[in-house]
């Protein structure tokens, strides 16, 4: 039922991949970029920050322009290269002992409008357009959107059988990342998974919603809503197990107290919480609907009570809504948790440790964490139709840029 295609990607020559692909563009500090740029000539920043080899920025659509100038360069010199016949691409990322191994392909404007490819997320309309004006100059796009689908033993058998041929590319860069590509153009190997996702139900974005609906966007712009096989129609993306995906939680930091003191925020927090404190060592919840909260140089666990919240729906039993419904907005007054400067998100491998760090700087006053989202609750938000609230899920594996790139 998801239709996957294969396409002419764009890819750097061999012996240059280590040099060309970078981390997203917003990865970087400003001067991370400046010195990977002034000493790499090869970096897929060149193209993305075209204002550099003027010593000047450059927005909208002059800024579109010379990053299809820069591009094109690229493709002139050699650096990137077009290959001659449609392939999917096997990509497997390796970090310390964690790897992940997915496929490079196209998949359909058309599943993601009828909802074969599923979402968690809601879009900014002008972000969606934003991006689709982009697409639409430069003409190619680098950035897959991250999907998955349900674990599937066919698919695993048939990449085991072309990893046991040479990569393309094995290389490890500067952040001790190891990368490897497989050209996968086997008529026998191509047929086979296009078969196996054939039958799959449904593919779940991960991350790249906007990536996702802008693509949608462009293509509407250009088949006048009619589903032409055109390369319009279809955007790149990267397709993995579940069971390879890496979800970590955003902790919520607050920069006041809503006039409350510590007393009566605990009063406040015992309606719907059981609260268990910890002390001064960094706290990490391991349970569902259990929260931590750092003030004033003290942890403390809060337990949701069974009554009086109801775990109505999926988007119900989502702990970050759980959060926002009981605690941000009705005793902070956080509406809106995409723009009320009071409430910042943090992300990290040591969360509560940073956050005991920042709240006992004095940047902020109250903290709290909890466990990541699962990839089941993904799964049924999106099967429900419903959206998570803002900063739920922070996805691994985050993909280069420059690796792979859909030419329209």
């Amino acid at each position: 039922m998801a239709e996957i295609l294969p396409f002419k990607a764009i890819r750097p020559a061999r012996d240059k991949a280590a040099f060309v692909i970078s981390k997203s563009y917003e990865d970087y500090s400003s001067e991370e970029r400046r010195l990977v740029m002034q000493h790499n000539p090869f970096s897929f920043l060149h193209i993305l920050n075209p204002g550099f080899k003027f010593d000047q920025q450059y927005k909208g659509s002059k800024r579109y322009s010379l990053v299809r100038n820069r591009y094109e360069e690229f493709l002139e010199e050699k650096i990137l290269i077009q290959d001659e016949i449609p392939s999917l691409y096997l990509y497997r990322r390796s970090f310390e002992n964690r790897q992940y191994c997915g496929i490079f392909c196209a998949t359909s404007t058309r599943d993601y409008r009828s909802g074969l490819i599923k979402k968690h997320e809601d879009t900014l309309r002008r972000r969606e357009e934003l991006f689709a004006d982009y697409l639409e100059q430069v003409g190619f796009n680098a950035e897959p959107v991250l999907m998955t689908y349900p674990d599937q033993p066919e698919i695993e058998t048939v990449l085991n059988e072309v990893m046991q041929g040479m990569a393309e590319y094995h290389f490890t860069s500067p952040d001790l990342v190891t990368h490897e590509l497989w050209v996968i153009n086997s008529p026998d190997h191509m047929a086979r998974l296009t078969r196996v996702f054939g039958d799959i139900d449904a593919l779940y974005i991960a991350d790249g919603h906007h990536r996702s609906a802008s693509s949608d966007l462009l293509a509407k712009r250009k088949s006048n809503g009619k589903h032409q096989n055109s390369t319009y129609n279809y955007f790149m993306s990267y397709l993995i197990p579940e069971s390879q995906v890496q979800i970590r939680g955003f902790n919520r930091l607050l920069t006041e107290m809503n006039g409350l003191s510590t007393k009566e925020l605990l009063i406040r927090l015992d309606t719907f919480y059981r609260i268990h404190e910890k002390g001064s060592l960094p706290f990490r919840p391991e349970e569902k609907h259990t929260f931590s909260m750092y003030l004033d140089g003290v942890f403390y666990a809060l337990s949701l009570r069974k009554k009086p919240y109801e775990l109505s729906d999926a988007k119900a039993r989502l702990d970050s809504q759980i959060l926002y419904e009981t605690i941000l907005k009705p005793i902070f007054g956080i509406e809106d948790l995409r723009h009320d400067d009071r409430i910042h998100y943090r992300c990290g491998a040591q969360n509560e440790i940073e956050m005991k760090m920042l709240i006992d700087q004095g940047k902020y006053k109250v903290g709290f964490g909890m466990v990541p989202v699962s990839i089941e609750e993904i799964r049924d938000i999106a099967d429900a139709g419903q959206t998570m609230p803002p900063k739920s899920t922070f996805i691994q594996p985050k993909l280069p840029s420059g690796l792979a790139i859909y030419a329209f």
